[in-house]
């Protein structure tokens, strides 16, 4: 257990919780979906493999040099209609803007995070499909 993490969940009052994570961070948490004032934790879910692969994704082209101007992710999941409404599926979708962007090094380094660096996609996999995509803009201007 040498490489145990806690976080710690407090329920704050009316379908609010406040989460701290290992490192400290607060985080609010709402369940009660009409009010919608801070995440659920299944929308943290789709947030977490949103920046795990992003960080990965960044890493790698820089490495490779890519000049890479912009980038974001999108992350949509489908949910079973029954209790436990788990994820059973999630779409992963990277938008890189930049000049001369390799479409072999994006999937090269998407490949890379899902297979080796991404925590979250593994701990995910295989009860969740996750399918990937992506698109380069080339920069414009100077």
């Amino acid at each position: 257990m040498a490489n145990t993490k806690k976080a710690v969940v407090r329920y704050v009052g009316e379908d609010l919780f406040v989460g701290t994570t290992p490192s400290g961070h607060a985080v609010t948490l709402d369940t009660d979906h009409t009010r919608s004032a801070a995440p659920s934790p299944a929308e943290i879910l789709l947030v977490a493999l949103g920046s795990c692969t992003a960080i990965d994704v960044v890493t790698i082209l820089k490495k490779k040099r890519i000049d890479v101007s912009e980038y974001r992710i999108e992350v949509s999941g489908e949910r079973r209609d029954e209790n436990p409404r788990s994820y059973k599926s999630m779409n992963v979708h990277h938008i890189v803007t930049g000049k001369n962007v390799s479409p072999r090094a994006v999937e090269q380094a998407i490949e890379l995070s899902e297979s080796k660096y991404c925590s979250v996609a593994a701990t995910f996999r295989p009860t969740v499909e996750i399918h990937s995509s992506y698109e380069i803009i080339e920069a414009s201007g100077e």
